[in-house]
């Protein structure tokens, strides 16, 4: 068991580099060799040679009519080498890569490798325009120039582009070796299966296959454009975040209970000064009750005020009208006569 100063030391040990793939010697050769692949294919296809006669002898023993029991299987298998669902799923576990790494190069090289791919394997299907086996014209031609745009294979250069992204990602040489053999047969399982369903000439996945894999090899030039285009990306956000940033007001700190009281919380509040009303100034003398805008009466006191005095019945005289009791006088009671 490792001691608590090894543990220390292990964690201040400072992590290594990613290393990222270079353009040695040995990835250059076979660079050129897959070039030359390539090419080799394109010419025998314009010159309607041995890989057309081979086109035709596959496509004329109709593999979807052989072996009719695997044919539900493949149509799910093949979505493996369609654009969207593979760079959907790709590019989920790149961006959680992305996340845990505290970098962008993940996303970047899946992003740079999917252009690279649109515009090589874009242009030569648009620009030979080849038919594919369902819509061939007439036993033994090239069917090229006609207006199609099956020429290279899309799903299979997609297939070995998209999860040979991940071996190329791989931070050790085990995990590469693993990966690079998995996405090697995915690649190849989705080519053959174009055949069998009969949508792709056997040509058409063959220059697929060195189409992804050029696009591959290719990616340790474009590893400095990658890292300036992260640095800028992150330089960016940076300013951004730095100009939504917001200063959070300063609260005055709440004494805690039970502390000891300032001495300036025991000071009385000042006294306000008198408002003068209706021409009077502040100092000369006290300010009325009454409302401000109401001009000043004489104050009497209640002994002053002039009695009010009922001046009679106030039920209206009526000549038949006798009163209930006598008038109160010294030989009477209250309210009643005497010989009551």
């Amino acid at each position: 068991m490792r001691t608590n100063d090894e543990l220390v030391q292990v964690e201040e040990r400072p992590t290594e580099p990613v290393r990222r793939p270079r353009m040695t010697r040995t990835r250059l050769g076979i660079f050129v060799a897959t070039s030359v692949v390539y090419l080799a294919i394109v010419v025998g296809v314009l010159t309607t040679s041995w890989p057309v006669r081979f086109d035709w002898q596959v496509m004329l023993f109709r593999p979807y009519k052989q072996w009719p029991e695997i044919h539900t299987f493949l149509d799910y298998f093949v979505v493996l080498g369609q654009r969207g669902p593979t760079a959907v799923a790709v590019a989920a576990w790149l961006g959680w890569c992305t996340y845990r790494q505290k970098t962008l190069r993940p996303l970047l090289v899946l992003g740079t490798s999917l252009l690279l791919l649109n515009a090589t394997v874009g242009a030569a299907k648009i620009g030979m325009g080849r038919l594919g086996p369902h819509y061939a014209t007439s036993i033994g031609s090239n069917e090229m120039f006609a207006g199609g745009d099956i020429f290279p294979s899309g799903h299979t250069a997609n297939a070995v582009v998209t999860w040979g992204v991940l071996a190329y990602l791989a931070t050790t040489p085990r995990t590469r070796r693993v990966a690079s053999v998995i996405a090697a047969l995915l690649a190849l399982g989705v080519g053959m299966t174009t055949v069998y369903l009969g949508t792709h000439w056997m040509s058409d996945v063959t220059l697929g296959w060195s189409a992804g894999l050029l696009v591959l090899l290719a990616l340790p030039w474009f590893e400095v454009p990658m890292a300036r285009a992260e640095s800028l990306l992150l330089g960016i956000w940076r300013r951004v975040r730095e100009r939504g940033a917001f200063v959070p007001a300063t609260v005055a700190p709440v004494a805690a209970i039970g502390a000891p009281r300032a001495p300036a919380d025991d000071r009385l509040p000042p006294l306000r000064e008198p408002v003068g009303v209706a021409g009077r100034t502040a100092g000369a003398g006290r300010v009325p009750d009454g409302r401000p805008h109401l001009s000043p009466k004489p104050h009497t006191i209640r002994s002053e005020r002039t009695p009010v005095t009922p001046a009679g019945s106030r039920r209206p005289p009526h000549p038949d009208r006798t009163p209930r009791t006598a008038p109160l006088g010294p030989a009477t009671g209250r309210g009643r006569t005497v010989g009551g």
